[in-house]
C-alpha cells in the first residue's frame, strides 16, 4: 500500500467530523431561534380596554378604562398606553366593553363634531338596540292631529346612549332613546320634535349591535 492510500481514508474521517459539528451548530441555532421567538411572543404590555361600551363624543377617563397586560408586539403603539390617558379625551367611534382601545378611535373633543339627544320614538325599537348601536332615525310629518306624511330618513347614522323602553298600556310600546347624532342633523332633529313628528329609531341595515 502506498502513502497515497493511506492518507485517503483519514481525508474522509476529517470531513465527516466537519459535517458532524456543522450539524451540531446548525441545531443548536435552530432551537436558539425557536427559544427567541417563544420568548417575544410571551413578552406583555400594558394597554386600556374598556370597562363598558363607550360612544362616540363620550368623554374617557379612568373609571371607564382597566390596564390589561396583553401580547401585542410590533402593533402596540396602534393602541391606547398608560401614558396617553389625558383630560379632554373623547371617543371617535363606538368602543364595546371589553374592547383593547385603539388610538384611532379616540381624539381632542374639539375634533369631535357630533352631539347628543334625547327623543321619543312613536314605536318600541327591537331588543337588539342597545348602548352602541348604529341605527336610523325616521321622522313622519305631522300633517294634522292623528295623520302624518310619509316617513322619511332624519338621520341616517347616529349612536344609541341609552335605552328606556315603555312597556306600559298607556306607553303604547314606545321608547326613549338618548342618541349621538352628527352637528349637522341637529337643527332638523330639532325641528321635527318640536312641530310633532312621529319619530322612530330602527337599526342601520348591516350595521354592527
Amino acid at each position: 500500500m502506498t502513502s497515497l492510500d493511506t492518507a485517503r481514508p483519514r481525508t474522509r474521517a476529517f470531513w465527516g467530523d466537519a459535517r458532524f459539528f456543522l450539524g451540531i451548530l446548525l441545531v443548536a441555532a435552530s432551537v436558539a431561534g425557536v427559544w427567541l421567538v417563544v420568548s417575544a411572543s410571551r413578552q406583555t404590555a400594558p394597554a386600556f380596554a374598556a370597562n363598558r361600551t363607550i360612544v362616540p363624543g363620550e368623554a374617557i377617563s379612568s373609571d371607564d378604562v382597566r390596564l390589561v397586560d396583553v401580547s401585542l408586539g410590533q402593533v402596540g403603539a396602534a393602541y391606547l398606553q398608560p401614558d396617553g390617558l389625558a383630560d379632554g379625551l373623547v371617543a371617535t367611534r363606538t368602543i364595546e366593553s371589553g374592547e383593547l382601545v385603539p388610538q384611532s378611535a379616540v381624539g381632542d373633543a374639539d375634533a369631535v363634531r357630533t352631539t347628543s339627544v334625547v327623543l321619543r320614538s312613536a314605536v318600541d325599537v327591537p331588543g337588539s338596540v342597545r348602548a352602541g348601536s348604529v341605527v336610523e332615525v325616521w321622522a313622519a310629518p305631522l300633517i294634522e292631529r292623528g295623520s302624518y306624511d310619509v316617513p322619511r330618513i332624519l338621520v341616517a347614522d347616529a349612536t344609541v346612549v341609552s335605552v328606556t323602553r315603555d312597556d306600559s298600556m298607556i306607553g303604547g310600546g314606545s321608547a326613549a332613546l338618548e342618541i349621538v347624532i352628527p352637528r349637522a342633523d341637529v337643527a332638523a332633529t330639532l325641528a321635527a320634535m318640536a312641530d310633532e313628528s312621529a319619530l322612530s329609531v330602527v337599526p342601520r341595515t348591516g350595521a354592527a349591535q
